[in-house]
């Protein structure tokens, strides 16, 4: 009863999501030979898709945990921008709060996958910072919401959307009203998060950010490696991902380096953004620590088990908490 209670409660919780949002776009097709113009596959076309990416895929998966989700962002003013628009549109989330520009292209990834395997991935895009007005935008809208969030999450691709200002002015804004906010950083952006809730990095995020190298076979050594990037970035949380090995989350005077649960990985893109967001969640809900690494690990896993961008299932999810709490 306690976890159907948990689940129960998403669906009374406001999200806010901040970030960059991408078109992810998909070519299915089959390989049955080799190019004579190069030694390429020749991929035949058999289906063509397009999915909300990045920032929207957050705010998907937020949605389908049963909460209410809010994405704001910046995207361009073209064909690619209004086609986001229309499948954001369309899966019945809010586009009020997304500025289309003329000062930049709309982020657009494009897969190709034969036979479930992935070939090649096209990126289609622009690093450059948003305006300043641009920023400036953004922070009103947040600001000037017609109902505040329960928690705020910082969906940052390194794709211009998020720097340090806004990022500050928005953590600033959230301790004001006792908002709390959990960030998914990226290279650039990383040290620009102080005073966060909970910062959520992968290994590979935190050894470049850092400058680190982390030994991973020992707990004990995870811990003593995590408390340091705390103090250092000035952050009250940390949940690291680990891959295959799990999560290990520093929060609240309390450690735990949770497993991951064997799987048939398909494809790990968008486990990230599946993490996060029922990371959110928990921790609007004020989840213990331990609660918050155990229900985001297990479904950032369960996502891997999909090819392509999708969003966790709730069901699923909760049907493999009850699972695990009987075994």
């Amino acid at each position: 009863m306690y976890w159907k209670s948990i689940f129960d409660k998403f669906q009374n919780l406001t999200v806010f999501v901040v970030g960059d949002i991408m078109l992810d776009t998909y070519i299915w097709g089959k390989v049955e030979r080799i190019s004579p113009e190069a030694p390429v596959p020749v991929v035949r076309v058999q289906k063509r898709e397009a999915r909300l990416g990045g920032a929207a895929n957050v705010a998907l998966n937020i949605q389908a945990l049963g909460a209410e989700a809010k994405l704001f962002s910046v995207i361009g003013n073209d064909f690619e921008g209004n086609e986001l628009i229309q499948i954001i549109a369309k899966n019945g989330l809010t586009k009020n709060a997304i500025l289309q520009s003329d000062n930049r292209p709309t982020t657009v990834k494009q897969r190709i996958i034969a036979s479930s395997q992935h070939i090649v991935r096209i990126d289609s895009e622009t690093e450059e910072n948003i305006t300043l007005e641009e920023q400036n935008w953004l922070l009103e809208v947040i600001k000037n919401q017609d109902k505040k969030p329960d928690i705020i999450i910082f969906e940052d691709y390194d794709k211009g959307v998020l720097g340090k200002p806004l990022i500050q002015a928005i953590i600033t804004w959230a301790k004001q009203h006792q908002i709390p906010t959990i960030t998914d950083p990226k290279k650039r952006n990383f040290l620009d998060y102080q005073g966060v809730t909970l910062f959520k990095p992968n290994l590979k995020e935190l050894k470049e950010g850092l400058k680190i190298d982390l030994d991973t076979s020992s707990a004990s050594t995870i811990q003593k490696t995590i408390e340091s990037a705390r103090k250092q970035l000035g952050v009250e949380g940390i949940l690291l991902t680990l891959s295959e090995k799990g999560v290990f989350i520093d929060f609240q005077e309390e450690s735990h380096l949770v497993s991951a649960h064997i799987r048939q990985i398909a494809d790990v893109s968008g486990a990230g953004d599946t993490v996060v967001s029922i990371a959110a969640l928990c921790l609007a809900l004020n989840l213990t620590p331990k609660e918050i690494a155990f229900l985001s690990n297990l479904g950032g896993g369960l996502v891997c088990e999909s090819v392509g961008v999708i969003p966790i299932n709730k069901q699923y999810l909760f049907d493999e908490v009850e699972r695990l709490r009987s075994s």
